[in-house]
């Protein structure tokens, strides 16, 4: 005799969609969280470290929902932008720097709109 009746199978699969869910909901918050940390950083700017951080911590927990696109898309948006921040303030000297950091900043912005857009319309970043 087997201990798995029709009841305990819809219960278990019940239960694994409805864990499946709240996974994916907790994820979109962190990710959304992430994306209002990212924008915060034109008046905070440790808000940037503390939102990839966050990326970093999560990351695992994410995989396999639709937030685990975002992630990557947030930390890449994040490596970028420091890279050309540095590179803007090096050249600085040189006039184009200052062009250097506002397309930057034009970018990020770009990155954050995209990126919160998309999570709200249910859509990953890289299809």
């Amino acid at each position: 005799m087997s201990d798995s009746s029709p009841t305990t199978e819809t219960s278990a699969r019940t239960t694994t969609n409805v864990n499946t869910s709240t996974d994916e909901s907790s994820a979109k918050s962190t990710a959304t969280l992430v994306y209002a940390l990212q924008a915060a950083a034109f008046i905070l700017g440790i808000t940037f470290i503390v939102a990839v951080v966050i990326n970093y911590v999560k990351k695992e927990d994410v995989q396999g929902t639709l937030a685990e696109s975002h992630f990557r898309w947030q930390i890449r948006t994040f490596w970028f932008s420091v890279l050309w921040t540095v590179i803007g303030f090096i050249t600085t000297i040189f006039i184009i720097g200052y062009l250097l950091l506002v397309a930057n900043g034009i970018w990020t912005i770009y990155r954050i709109v995209k990126g919160w857009i998309h999570l709200n319309d249910g859509k990953p970043m890289y299809s």
